[in-house]
């Protein structure tokens, strides 16, 4: 797995996944756990509702005039002293880290914590210009360290238990005591390691939360204050920002410091709210550019139904409640951005060609969850539903759409549907045992994998219906 783009279909990547009993185990525990503090977090504010409500309408107006709120950020990150770049695509954004590290002689940086980052797959890139990249974030450097790739939003590591981690800082971190399983000594044990990161590298890599256009002011949340560190220590600061994180006011944002604590880590506000403007002569990083991402984002911004998913604060709530994340983790999603958010995001951003994103739309029970959790009220079945739609058509004419199209032809006249319930009630004997149908054969059979289905009673309702009529049962109710 690499950035965005999944290697394989979601259905094959998730089989292999659903089969790990220490993986299921693992996320249960902590989606639960997770679960259950943000029902109480979102139970405290009468007013819930209401500030969801307000959220989406906030988003939805910085959308609509997205182009005007990116010049007015850009002259004022300039007028603060700051320099502003345009990425079309992750390539362009790449580049542009790279040059701004080799200009300053930098062969080694830290990181915030930036799924934005992940998703131009900046520290591959910056490896193959000789830059080492050093995640500052706990469960960031967890996944670095053992070569792996994330698997949720807010808690990259949420695949690892306490002994796999205590197994990879003993053979990681090269600490001269064996460490125990005891999470404060394993948070020791990085702290160490990170804090002579802190203060001898030059340059330091942040994603952002939010940007405010009136001020040229950029926000970062985080909860263990590496990201305060990488953002005031270093002498030359990169943020990577996708387009539709900016808002026009700190009006606001107000909203979002209420919405996005209690969604993500279920409390009442963040540990650590980072926020910056420009540059300060003597204070904080000298120079600092900010680097604003388009990369397939004005083609969702384009879409009519799709272009909600652009309100999307990254709190994963919705990976939290969704039994289909439950069970098969973030990585069968093959993209960083897994879970349902991730399900509509992935396949628009790369266009619903790609035959792998596009099975993502499919990687849901469609029960509505994750809509009843988002802060933002992105209508996430509906765009999966919309989206499932434009991958049939992709599709072209299968076994499926035949399928399809002949029982849509049947169902649209009552005669024709009466005929064929009489058809298949006639010809289902053969399958027909103990009173259930166990197997259907061919196209259909995906039915009967995991239920029995009943067969057709030998009496439908209208016929019931005209019998009753015939026999003078009929009359006011």
């Amino acid at each position: 797995m690499s950035g965005l783009h999944p290697a394989r279909p979601f259905p094959e990547a998730a089989k292999s996944e659903v089969n790990n009993p220490q993986l299921r185990a693992n996320l249960r525990k902590v989606t639960n756990t997770i679960r259950e503090k943000r029902l109480r977090a979102v139970g405290e504010l009468p007013h819930w509702e209401e500030l969801r409500v307000l959220g989406a309408a906030t988003k939805d107006a910085s959308l609509a005039h997205l182009s005007d709120r990116l010049l007015e950020l850009e002259a004022s990150v300039k007028a603060r002293g700051g320099h502003v770049h345009w990425a079309r695509d992750a390539a362009e954004a790449r580049e542009l880290v790279a040059q701004i590290a080799q200009g300053h002689g930098v062969t080694e940086l830290i990181k915030v914590k930036s799924i934005t980052s992940d998703e131009i797959e900046l520290n591959r890139a910056l490896d193959a210009h000789g830059i080492h990249a050093i995640e500052t974030d706990l469960a960031e450097l967890i996944v670095q360290l053992s070569h792996d790739t994330p698997s949720h939003i807010l808690v990259p590591a949420i695949h690892r238990n306490r002994a796999e981690i205590q197994a990879l800082f003993n053979r990681e971190l090269g600490d001269p005591e064996h460490l125990s399983d005891d999470p404060a000594v394993l948070a020791g044990a990085a702290r160490r390691y990170l804090r002579q990161k802190f203060l001898t590298t030059k340059m330091a890599v942040s994603g952002a939360n939010f940007a405010i256009a009136d001020t040229g002011t950029v926000c970062v949340v985080e909860s263990e204050g590496n990201g305060r560190m990488c953002v005031t220590l270093p002498e030359v600061l990169v943020s990577i920002m996708g387009i539709e994180k900016v808002l026009g006011t700190w009006e606001d944002i107000s909203v979002f410091m209420e919405l996005l604590p209690r969604s993500s880590t279920a409390e009442r506000m963040n540990p650590y709210t980072s926020f910056w403007s420009g540059v300060t002569p003597g204070d904080g990083p000298q120079e600092f550019h900010l680097i604003l991402l388009d990369n397939g984002r004005t083609d969702v911004l384009a879409d009519e139904v799709g272009r909600q998913t652009l309100r999307c604060i990254r709190c994963s709530a919705c990976l939290n409640v969704c039994p289909v994340y439950e069970r098969a983790g973030g990585h069968a999603y093959g993209s960083v951005y897994p879970g349902p958010i991730g399900a509509i995001l992935t396949p628009q951003l790369l266009h619903m060609d790609d035959k792998n994103a596009n099975t993502l739309p499919g990687a849901s029970s469609l029960c509505g969850a994750c809509f009843d959790a988002c802060p933002v009220r992105i209508n996430i079945p509906q765009v999966l539903i919309y989206l499932r739609g434009e991958a049939n058509g992709h599709k072209g004419t299968t076994l499926e759409s035949v399928a399809m199209g002949a029982a849509r032809y049947a169902m649209s006249e009552g005669w024709r549907f009466e005929g064929a319930v009489k058809l298949a009630r006639a010809g289902q004997g053969p399958l027909v045992h103990g009173g259930q149908i166990t197997a259907l054969p061919g196209l259909l059979g995906g039915w009967t994998q995991s239920r029995d289905l009943a067969p057709f009673p030998p009496q439908s309702f209208r016929e019931w219906w005209r019998e009753r009529e015939a026999e003078g049962a009929g009359g006011e109710p």
